[in-house]
């Protein structure tokens, strides 16, 4: 948790005042006691006979009255301060700790984020974020407050009744050793809810990410199962761990509520023996009050300090994973151009067997390659290791005749376009999800780049153009439309390298056609690479790769692999029978 502190930096000015501020409200706390013991004494003056002293007293209660009422807003006035600048500070560092957590996901390479699940990260930039920030809030208001007036008004106590304020050293050391037993196990129960939350979001996100499949195969009432199952995994995890708070407040409130009682038959006793006046034991009790709801709070700042303990770890975590993707010193910052050489590539994901095993290929500046193999055999996984986004297990990759190890990572991945798979559009229009391949693009730029992806005509058909609000993840467009607009997007980058991992399945072969020639005659100069299942979609290619297993089965045109390669025959003759289904005919290469 302490280790987090560094990002409250910039409000330390606000975390430094709110401590001062509680220091002046407990000091006038401390002094209205004594002023009502004062004023319980001198009402029983008011009960003599003599006029003269009568009007004294009352006198003296006006401004005793008035003495108490200042010091109460005093102490308002500097308690609702330090809760203002606190939240600043508190508000402040939960902002920038989501600001930290942000940037540093951001320079993870694939491998690190694979490392960590999407709903676990959420789950540590929301909940676990917003415990730490509530604990820091907590702390600044009640790390000085709190132990200053229990040690304060304990030391009053004593001074004005040792044998009152003996009733604290019994209660105080019981509930201290209570709370050096159950802190270790509530650490460790709060971080199994932790872990329950992060696969409660995981199911969330599933859900409602793939609601519109959920609906189409009628599939509600096994979702509702799902996320009840979650939903109660979740909640045994909260009530095992708050379990120790819910049997503790009762207990510790006993304790309290004995520690009072024994004040009040010891202090009764004290008066009836005249050791003790009542106005001093008003001051007293109101002090006992003031130790006990200080305790209290010094408990709830141990408490919630045992919660953000794990949350402030799991934080910690992703601030500390170093990215395994880094910029070299003196990177290169110049791509010439798009040829790209693999020598002896081997990958694997993690610590598992390799997917990738002693591929080599070149490819030359402008080539439109095609790369085909059956689901599983590493075509995604091979094009991803280009712009860098995973590092080769051995070999090496080499992008416009330089390793992709010796570039600067953002000047790399700048001159690589890349396609995925899973066609992803933001919400906004379509003008602002295409300017994500350039921000500075003008709209005849835009107009060209969809041109290209043969996407301007069906732009076009919609009442506002490329000002159309295409919704969340691009609802309102079919699969398609998406395609071709993530492939114009990628196009307006203006890459020296466009890769197309299986973009253009859910277009008829008549648009693909069309969208292969727009890319060989209006980006000449740009490398292309096609991972189809679709003959027709890699024929036209100067040169297909046939992968197999993760290895290359055989590099060649169109003409030359249906001549000699038994795999590349086996998918066109099954193509050109209808199936078109790669994997049922081929079976696994």
């Amino acid at each position: 948790m302490f280790k987090l502190l560094k990002y409250a930096d910039k409000y330390k000015f606000y975390a430094f005042i709110s401590p001062l501020l509680m220091i002046g409200e407990v000091i006038f706390e401390l002094l209205i006691p004594q002023v009502m013991a004062d004023i319980v004494e001198t009402i029983r003056l008011t009960e003599t006979t003599d006029p003269a002293i009568q009007q004294q007293a009352i006198n003296t209660i006006f401004i005793l009255g008035a003495k108490m009422l200042g010091l109460a807003v005093c102490s308002l006035l500097c308690g609702a301060s330090a809760a203002i600048v606190a939240s600043v500070a508190g508000m402040g560092f939960g902002s920038t700790l989501r600001g930290a957590l942000v940037s540093r996901v951001q320079t993870f390479s694939f491998s690190n984020i694979d490392r960590f699940s999407t709903a676990s990260l959420i789950t540590r930039m929301t909940t676990d974020v917003n415990t730490v920030q509530n604990t820091f809030l907590m702390l600044i208001r009640g790390i000085f407050r709190a132990p200053i007036m229990l040690i304060s008004a304990l030391v009053i106590c004593i001074s004005k009744s040792k044998q009152v304020s003996s009733v604290f050293a019994v209660s105080l050391p019981i509930i201290v050793i209570v709370l050096a037993i159950a802190g270790p196990v509530a650490i460790k129960r709060f971080r199994a809810m932790l872990k329950m939350f992060d696969g409660f979001n995981a199911s969330i996100q599933e859900t409602l990410t793939n609601i519109r499949v959920v609906k189409t195969f009628v599939r509600t009432d096994y979702e509702k199962k799902k996320f009840k199952k979650a939903n109660d995994e979740l909640m045994g995890a909260a009530l095992h761990a708050e379990k120790l708070i819910i049997l503790g407040e009762p207990a510790l409130m006993l304790i309290m509520s004995l520690t009072i009682l024994a004040v009040v038959i010891i202090a009764t006793k004290a008066i009836a023996e005249e050791t003790l006046v009542v106005g001093e034991f008003t001051a007293i009790f109101t002090y006992i009050m003031q130790i006990i709801m200080s305790f209290l709070f010094t408990i709830m700042m141990v408490a919630q300090l045992f919660m953000s303990e794990a949350s402030a770890k799991r934080i910690g975590e992703v601030l500390n994973e170093e990215a395994d993707i880094t910029d070299p010193e003196n990177a290169d910052t110049n791509v010439d151009d798009g040829s790209i050489e693999f020598k002896n590539v081997s990958f694997a994901y993690g610590k598992g067997k390799n997917i990738l095993k002693n591929v080599s290929f070149k490819i030359e500046s402008g080539e439109m390659v095609g790369i085909m193999g059956a689901t599983g055999s590493s075509k995604s996984s091979l094009v991803q290791l280009i712009p860098r986004l995973y590092d080769t297990n051995e070999g090496d990759v080499f992008v416009g005749g330089k390793n992709v190890k010796s570039y600067h990572l953002q000047s790399l991945r700048d001159a690589v376009s890349m396609v995925l798979q899973k066609n992803v559009l933001f919400s906004g229009t379509i003008a602002d999800n295409l300017r994500w391949g350039d921000e500075n693009a003008t709209d005849e730029e835009i107009r060209e780049a969809c041109a290209v992806a043969d996407a301007d005509s069906f732009v076009m058909s919609f009442p506002d153009g490329y000002n159309t609000d295409l919704g969340q993840g691009g609802v309102n467009v079919s699969g398609g439309q998406k395609q071709r607009l993530c492939i114009a997007r990628a196009i307006l980058k203006k890459p020296k390298i466009l890769i197309l991992d299986d973009s253009t399945s859910a277009v008829d072969t008549a648009t693909d056609a069309r969208i292969r020639a727009g890319l060989r005659q209006r980006i000449p100069d740009t490398t292309k690479i096609i991972i189809a299942q679709r003959v027709s979609s890699v024929s036209d290619c100067d040169k297909i790769i046939i992968l197999d297993n993760g290895e290359i089965n055989d590099i060649g045109t169109h003409e030359e692999l249906l001549e000699r390669n038994e795999i590349y025959k086996d998918i066109y003759t099954a193509q050109q029978k209808g199936s078109g289904d790669f994997d049922e005919q081929g079976g696994e290469l």
